[in-house]
């Protein structure tokens, strides 16, 4: 994902955006972005909360079932 670095922490979720295509049901198919009411980390977001915690949410919902057996897009498909 491309995630660009806050300084300071902010009171709100970082932008959060994949550039390879991906289908799972926590990212819009149209432009890459999460979906921050689907993605713990983001939904349940304050100051304390770190980028890391972001990224482990993400990869949390790729193991997902539902995701996991989605569909994906060919190899090297960017938004």
């Amino acid at each position: 994902p491309q995630i660009p670095p806050p300084n300071p922490p902010p009171a709100v979720p970082p932008r959060v955006r994949f550039v390879s295509r991906v289908h799972m049901n926590c990212v819009d198919r149209r432009t890459g972005e999460i979906d921050y009411d689907r993605v713990p980390a983001t939904r349940n977001w304050n100051r304390n909360t770190g980028i890391g915690s972001v990224l482990t949410s993400l990869r949390a919902e790729m193991a997902s079932d539902a995701n996991r057996r989605t569909r994906q897009p060919p190899e090297g498909s960017t938004f």
